[in-house]
């Protein structure tokens, strides 16, 4: 179990460390504004999004420590799992420690700003997706290949 919770660790701080790393470099990059990457596709713009996924919660009042409160939750949850039998099998284990880093990474800058720092924004004519960072992409990773391994009954 220590040895399991012990990868963890190395994975969810590498992760978070990643994540912290590249928004420290975005920041002061992107305050200039947008650097298109793909034209019509792809741009990097500087977001600060107060609320959770999505921008949910945004502008609710109280709604920064209750997503902390949330995210130590998660985060509690998550290593108990990787303790439990879950934490056996590598896939799952993996899932879980790129969950852990992402939701590390965002609750860092929820601390640190009162808000999170997002930079990759995704579109298609007048549509776009929710501007999002490494972390993001790592809770998403984690998430849904956690679901496909616990789907397929392989954790």
């Amino acid at each position: 179990m220590w040895r399991r919770l012990g990868r963890l660790s190395v994975i969810a701080l590498a992760v978070a460390g990643a994540d912290q790393l590249l928004k420290a470099v975005m920041v002061p990059w992107l305050q200039d504004g947008p650097v298109t990457l793909v034209p019509g596709f792809a741009r990097l713009v500087l977001a600060y999004n107060t609320g959770a996924a999505f921008s949910s919660f945004a502008g609710v009042t109280g709604a920064r420590w209750a997503l902390v409160g949330a995210t130590l939750v998660a985060l509690t949850v998550a290593v108990w799992a990787a303790a439990g039998p879950l934490g056996r099998h590598r896939g799952t284990l993996w899932s879980l420690a790129l969950i852990c880093g992402g939701a590390l990474g965002n609750l860092i800058d929820r601390l640190r700003l009162g808000s999170v720092v997002d930079f990759v924004d995704l579109y298609a004519g007048n549509w776009h997706w929710p501007v999002f960072n490494l972390a993001d992409t790592a809770i998403t990773v984690g998430g849904v290949y956690l679901a496909w391994t616990l789907i397929r009954g392989k954790a």
